[in-house]
């Protein structure tokens, strides 16, 4: 599993204005968590919701009491070779006994060999961005293998942390873990200034890693249905994770004759994504599996209405606006036919259209922020059992 999704729009807060002071917390003494991360998390060509979580985490948890130093580690992850191997069991075991380490679960769940020894000495927590054998078009015999590697280290580890409910409910059920030792930390989201939209109807916007997990083939499939409406979509994303993916989207998109109406554009940050979300008058979002979805809640931060697939955490994602309403729709996953028929009451019902926007602004001004996802994972970290002394009896 190489491809994470989602790029974020502002990663920091100016450098003395923590989420802890943004929250009116007070200033208190800092305590270290070493961060072990794939060393891909900075790459701007390859941007997705499990990096932009690991960055914007590293720069609030100092304002609720932890310094983080990082260690990020070359590989490909979570099958990678003898050298990041090498690399990740370096840098553990240069850590000292009770050290307090937070690792991703990219890195960590696919080498219990690695991990689970450690777990004798260091205080660990492990951060599940997705569950490694939920990638799609992976092999039954290879997802078979992963889940029983992750279920390995998350059985070791002193604390496990997902990023939805619905996440730590997958993680508790298809790994057998102790209710109580999953924690919940969903990602905040950054409100930005409601999008203007194009013409309030036609501009679509997908962002989302070009990947099969993200299933923009079904899109393609459901605007090829609808292309006797006036749409034009934008679909944001690295091209780098699945080249034969990207190819054989392309092909579907000429064989329909939709490449003057639908864009890949690549990855886009800062004022190219910003832009991109202020021309969006509907998030489309295709996944076959999602954690959480933080492209859902960067366009809710923005007012932007959302028609997604029903998997995973998105629901939570899409959420409620104080009212009770919803501001998206949600549609089977593979079943470009089901999204098509919600892309005509879309256009043709301007009625739908008033209730998802007055429900989207609602839900922005309703969402959480990063400080609490900082306060929730450290305080996981804060009670990180101590490793048993040498000798102990299990």
């Amino acid at each position: 599993m190489t491809g994470r999704t989602v790029q974020r729009t502002r990663l920091a807060y100016a450098p003395r204005k923590t989420a802890a002071e943004n929250a009116g917390l007070a200033p208190m003494s800092l305590r270290t968590a070493h961060f072990v991360m794939p060393a891909g998390v900075d790459d701007p060509a390859a941007p997705s919701g499990g990096n932009a979580y690991d960055r914007r985490i590293c720069l609030d948890l100092p304002g609720f009491g932890w310094q983080i130093a990082r260690h990020p580690v070359l590989g490909r992850w979570p099958r990678p070779d003898i050298g990041a191997r090498d690399g990740l069991a370096r840098a553990l075991r240069d850590l000292p006994d009770g050290t307090v380490v937070l690792l991703d679960g990219l890195v960590a769940c696919g080498v219990p060999e690695i991990v689970v020894p450690e777990a004798g000495r260091l205080r660990l927590a492990v951060l599940v961005h997705l569950p490694l054998g939920d990638e799609t078009g992976l092999d039954p015999a290879v997802a078979a293998a992963l889940d029983t590697r992750e279920r390995a280290v998350l059985r070791a580890a002193g604390a496990v942390i997902a990023t939805s409910d619905w996440a730590a409910r997958r993680l508790v059920s298809h790994h057998g873990l102790a209710p109580d030792r999953v924690h919940v930390a969903a990602p905040g989201a950054d409100i930005a200034p409601l999008a203007p939209g194009t013409d309030g109807v036609s501009r679509l916007l997908c962002v989302a890693a070009v990947t099969p997990r993200k299933g923009q083939h079904r899109l393609v499939e459901a605007l090829a249905a609808v292309r006797d409406l006036p749409w034009t979509c934008r679909c944001v994303g690295g091209l780098g994770h699945d080249p034969a993916y990207v190819a054989g989207l392309r092909r579907l998109i000429a064989r329909y004759g939709l490449a003057d109406r639908l864009r890949l554009t690549g990855p886009l940050s800062g004022a190219g994504l910003d832009a991109a979300y202020a021309a969006a008058d509907l998030l489309v979002l295709t996944s076959c599996a999602e954690t959480y979805g933080m492209a859902v809640t960067e366009a809710l931060a923005r007012g932007i209405p959302v028609l997604a697939t029903d998997v995973g955490g998105l629901p939570e994602a899409v959420g409620r606006a104080p009212d009770g309403g919803v501001p998206g729709i949600l549609v089977p996953p593979e079943d470009p036919a089901a999204l098509a028929a919600e892309l005509r009451g879309w256009f043709g019902e301007p009625g739908v259209r008033r209730r998802l926007k007055a429900a989207a602004r609602g839900r922005r001004a309703a969402l959480g922020g990063w400080a609490a996802t900082a306060r929730g994972l450290a305080g996981v970290l804060q009670r990180l059992p101590a490793p048993a002394p040498p000798g102990t009896a299990a």
